[in-house]
């Protein structure tokens, strides 16, 4: 059986469901396909933490603990490695078992560039470079940020579906980006009844892990400054609104503002923190409503979330800001996109009034444009690389 690598953030993103479904899609998808998969990650000592943020030992880490659920949860611990530094400590496979992997391994899909290892990326015969950051990635590179994660690579690909057209604002530099959809395992989210069809929901950080980025005079700024300009929703609809939201106390008064034009708020860390509980809020949701990322929003992107897709999936209706997928993903029926919050009142309205109608219409989008057999498929043949 040959052999795939994947490399992403796991243990780096301890309790964030959501992040964890991107890595395991891979993972899961390539197996679907024939593969037999490795999963890699690194952590620096200034990420081993505990679940209150405090430094701790590797050993004593929140990372490593959630690292070890999530793998034995979904049967991989036994083809995983945690690796500490530059390998000290190693949880799972050996450093040794690693190198003959990457010695075997026709492929490694390096998610952000996250595996850097000289040790392994010298054995590697194929090796992918996967930008889920679109915008920040390339911005980086121009300003010369971006370090050597992008360095010595094989292909690249990112989620950014407009790249390379005219009017997407996201540099290529010297970079020929391919283009990929995020995989949805279907299997895994099948359709499920909600009780609430009235209920939109979304997972999100109010700022994310990026600052605003700054580029040629402008500013392309955060989720937190989408949200602003779509804080008067509740009010204009008679839906519920409710966001699984990652807030900082800091940011007190934007909190009380959401509060106070009718959104629902709830902490993702009961919500979502685990896989199998962020598909089970997804799933007990009757729709999603979202803004996104404000860079993905004004460089046009394309990008589209694997969130959404796995709402999709489950035969919830999406509601989400218009980010530029509209040139390459259908939108009218199961998905619906907005630019204004009159569009977005509409839009939850439309779905409200032929919910049935448009959850079947979901299904069929998660079905046609991110089932992971056929986006690990095309994926693959691109490459030119067999299972």
């Amino acid at each position: 059986m040959p052999i795939a690598i994947v490399a992403g953030a796991l243990a780096n993103k301890p309790y964030n469901g959501g992040e964890a479904w991107v890595r395991l899609s891979w993972i899961q998808g390539l197996a679907r396909l024939g593969f037999q998969v490795v999963f890699i990650e690194q952590i620096e000592p200034n990420a081993c933490v505990d679940t209150v943020g405090h430094r701790v030992e590797f050993a004593e880490s929140a990372g490593l603990a959630y690292f070890r659920a999530v793998t034995r949860q979904f049967e991989i611990a036994e083809s995983s490695s945690l690796i500490y530094k530059h390998g000290e400590q190693v949880a799972g496979l050996s450093m040794s078992e690693l190198c003959d992997a990457a010695d075997a391994a026709e492929l490694l899909v390096n998610i952000s560039g996250h595996l850097d290892l000289p040790e392994l990326m010298g054995r590697l015969r194929r090796k992918v470079y996967l930008d889920i950051d679109p915008g920040y990635t390339q911005f980086w590179q121009l300003q010369g940020q971006a370090g050597s994660r992008l360095d010595d690579h094989d292909a690249y690909y990112t989620i950014a579906e407009n790249i390379g057209q005219p009017d997407c604002l996201i540099p290529s530099g010297d970079i020929a980006w391919r283009k990929v959809r995020q995989p949805v395992v279907l299997d895994e989210w099948p359709v499920c009844a909600t009780a609430n069809q009235n209920l939109f929901t979304t997972v999100a950080s109010w700022r994310g892990p990026f600052g605003p980025i700054q580029h040629g005079g402008r500013t392309f700024g955060l989720k937190a400054h989408e949200f602003r300009k779509f804080v008067e929703l509740p009010k204009l609809s008679p839906q519920s609104f409710e966001v699984a939201l990652n807030i900082h106390p800091a940011d007190a008064k934007d909190q009380e503002l959401l509060e106070g034009h009718g959104w629902h708020l709830i902490n993702p860390m009961v919500a979502a923190s685990d896989p199998r509980a962020f598909r089970a809020y997804v799933q007990n949701s009757g729709a999603e409503f979202s803004v996104s990322q404000g860079i993905y929003v004004d460089t046009r992107s394309g990008w589209f979330s694997d969130r959404t897709a796995r709402y999709l999936a489950s035969g919830k209706p999406v509601l989400v800001q218009d980010t530029g997928f509209s040139r390459t993903l259908p939108v009218g029926e199961g998905l619906l996109s907005f630019r204004t919050v009159q569009e977005a009142a509409k839009g939850a309205e439309q779905i409200a009034e032929s919910y049935d109608r448009h959850s079947q219409a979901a299904r069929r989008i998660a079905e046609e444009y991110f089932d992971s057999d056929t986006v690990l498929g095309r994926f693959l043949d691109e490459l030119g690389v067999c299972a």
